[in-house]
């Protein structure tokens, strides 16, 4: 029985794997479509969203799977309940790379500006904390995952400044709105990834050690991050626009 289990383990392992290593490289995507304006490229990580989601499924099943034929205990029923958290957190960074893409592809039809200097920092920190946290599960590396666990803050912070330079820009030149929006909706995409980055390693803390950490992190930075929630949830960030640019999915 026991030889059984480690094998499904095992499989569990693997399919998992499969499906980060295909979320990492739609975040990847997604962000060189932003950067580079390229329509096309945006339009491939769109697409892949079915297999990110056919993935995920399988995942999960293999997860219920292994619960019901095995009863797991210990490290071994630590390593499900991991891999079904870590499985929905890489689904939901799946779902934000398709956002970031559509907001690329809405930005290829508009008059080329330019994007904040801090946007390019902010996507490589979040795809680094992407990478590195799926490193530290495929070598269970507990110091690594603390190393993430503790960036998070730095995400926060950039996000801010980012939010201040397109108020700024938009306070200077109204016209240039709807497209500053899009921005905004990017960053805070990135900030979602770099949180479900900080859930993986939260979770991988906890099948290495048995001990959960979340809501251990520093205290949230307050009034400024509300603002930032407040302007991408009604699109309100002068008095008089209230619109935003539709979205064909709604963010989990």
């Amino acid at each position: 029985m026991r030889a059984h289990l480690q094998i499904e383990i095992d499989k569990l392992k693997h399919h998992l794997l499969e499906l980060s290593a295909g979320v990492e490289d739609n975040v990847r995507a997604a962000v060189r479509s932003v950067e580079n304006r390229d329509a096309v490229l945006a339009h491939t990580v769109i697409r892949r969203e079915r297999e990110t989601d056919f993935l995920e499924v399988n995942v999960e099943e293999e997860c219920l799977k292994i619960l019901a034929l095995y009863q797991p205990v210990a490290s071994d029923l630590r390593m499900i309940i991991a891999v079904l958290k870590i499985n929905q957190d890489l689904e939901r960074i799946g779902d934000l790379a398709v956002h970031i893409a559509e907001r690329g592809l809405f930005l290829c039809q508009q008059p080329c500006i330019a994007l904040p200097f801090r946007l390019g920092t902010m996507a490589d920190k979040a795809q680094a904390m992407l990478k590195n946290v799926l490193d530290a599960f495929v070598n269970l590396d507990e110091a690594a995952a603390r190393e993430v666990y503790a960036a998070d803050s730095e995400i926060d912070n950039i996000n801010q400044e980012i939010f201040q330079q397109v108020k700024e820009v938009i306070m200077r030149n109204p016209r240039q709105f709807e497209p500053l929006l899009q921005i905004l909706h990017i960053a805070r995409h990135l900030e979602r990834i770099a949180d479900h980055a900080t859930n993986i390693a939260e979770d991988l803390i906890y099948l290495i050690e048995g001990r959960i950490v979340r809501h251990q992190q520093v205290p949230d930075s307050g009034d400024k991050t509300k603002e930032i929630k407040d302007v991408l949830m009604t699109g309100e960030l002068m008095p008089g626009n209230t619109t935003a640019n539709g979205d064909s999915h709604a963010e989990k």
